[in-house]
């Protein structure tokens, strides 16, 4: 079964083509820049990759060159459209009305859409890539995996604010998570790794990239996780402040003149370990200004490992033990210096870190040494194959 994945971002869309029987990737691209200068990369099995200028004024654009990229004679990946049996869309919100995967029909449209203030960025391109594949594929069933829908199994202790529970009646302003499809895959993963049922693990992922968050997985199910109402919760990010004292908006307001939309676009946009060093979300932009002894490069570092281990103490805590404390995402899974400053702080309680493991990038490993009270894995994660299993569940 072929199944194409579609993750629409603001001003991208990633594609993957899974042949879900060997779940070998058969063609897989990024659209990037649409509504500005369009940009395509693409590649298939065997072939180098290849970059594309082209018009992209919107998504549903976007979708239609990935679709004419599939079906290239040189390039593509298969004859015909009717060799796409399914496809499966990246969501980012789904609030409370979804706590799985769903088949894609107008009732889980108009869910969807109500949920587009909660992520104006986000959910109005999900729709958006729905809709253009419906009309370049109308009898292709289609399937929407939600980012929020793992971590609806959170207790009302781990989700519910302290301020007036109204406006959780009213609004549903709560605590919902994201990065879900990728915490079930890694947690389910380690699970597999520890030779454990996954209903009897105790399992923290710690998602580190542009955009971090940090999971309780406990007998296989979310109980906390950092992200909140919005992605701008938890820890500090890229170019996200995370948790800050909420009188600093009206304070940064009124000593600069600026109104809450533009204090949010700072926290937003300019905040994390960009704003504090200065000169880039990039980790590797920041491993580079330590080497040249760029002091605020280092702070930045330091705050958001400081933070991180803070959550992942706090975690331990939350499922009274751990069995596996797991790093994956793209700083995660590639910066050595993150994953042992973070986890120094977890030597009284008997982690260890083999130091040579802990070199390697980009792979699954194990870098704890064999006698590490905890054990401490590097899990890849792969949100689009999950988005093909969940798929072909609910289609085959």
């Amino acid at each position: 079964m072929k199944v194409l994945v579609i993750n629409c971002g603001s001003s991208s869309l990633k594609y993957q083509l899974i042949d879900s029987d060997t779940e070998a990737v058969l063609a897989k691209g990024i659209c990037e820049r649409i509504k500005l200068d369009g940009e395509l990369t693409h590649q298939t099995r065997d072939k180098e990759k290849i970059h594309i200028k082209a018009d992209m004024p919107d998504h549903s654009a976007a979708v239609r060159l990935v679709i004419e990229m599939l079906l290239d004679k040189e390039n593509g990946a298969i004859s015909n459209l009717s060799e796409i049996e399914a496809i499966g869309h990246r969501v980012v919100h789904g609030g409370e009305k979804f706590a799985g995967s769903a088949v894609i029909d107008d009732e889980v449209m108009k869910a969807i859409e109500d949920c587009c203030e909660l992520a104006p960025l986000h959910n109005p391109a999900n729709l958006i890539g729905i809709q253009a594949c419906k009309e370049l594929m109308k009898d292709v069933p289609q399937v929407a995996v939600f980012d929020t829908a793992f971590h609806q199994t959170m207790p009302e202790e781990a989700y519910i604010y302290g301020i007036p529970y109204e406006y959780y009646e009213k609004y549903k302003i709560r605590r919902y998570g994201f990065h879900g499809t990728s915490h079930s895959f890694v947690s389910s993963r380690a699970a597999e790794i520890l030779g454990k049922k996954y209903e009897d693990t105790r399992i923290i992922v710690c998602h580190l990239g542009g955009g971090s968050s940090i999971s309780a997985v406990k007998n296989g199910k979310s109980i906390d996780t950092t992200m909140g109402l919005t992605p701008l919760e938890g820890i500090p990010m890229g170019t996200r402040s995370g948790n800050i004292d909420p009188s600093i908006i009206e304070y940064i307001a009124h000593k600069d003149n600026l109104s809450i939309d533009e204090v949010m676009d700072i926290l937003n946009k300019k905040s994390g370990v960009y704003g504090i060093s200065g000169k880039s979300s990039d980790f590797r932009d920041l491993e580079a200004g330590i080497a040249e002894g760029d002091k605020r490069c280092m702070i930045a570092v330091d705050v958001f490992c400081y933070q991180i281990a803070k959550v992942v103490g706090g975690y331990i805590a939350a499922m009274n033990g751990v069995d596996a404390i797991v790093f994956t995402a793209g700083v995660g899974e590639n910066n050595a210096r993150v994953r042992s400053l973070v986890c120094n702080r977890f030597e009284y309680m008997g982690v260890k870190i083999d130091e040579e493991n802990n070199k390697q990038r980009g792979t699954e490993i194990r870098i704890s040494t064999e006698d590490s009270s905890v054990p401490v894995y590097v899990i890849p994660t792969n949100e689009e194959l999950a988005i093909a299993r969940e798929t072909v569940r609910l289609t085959r």
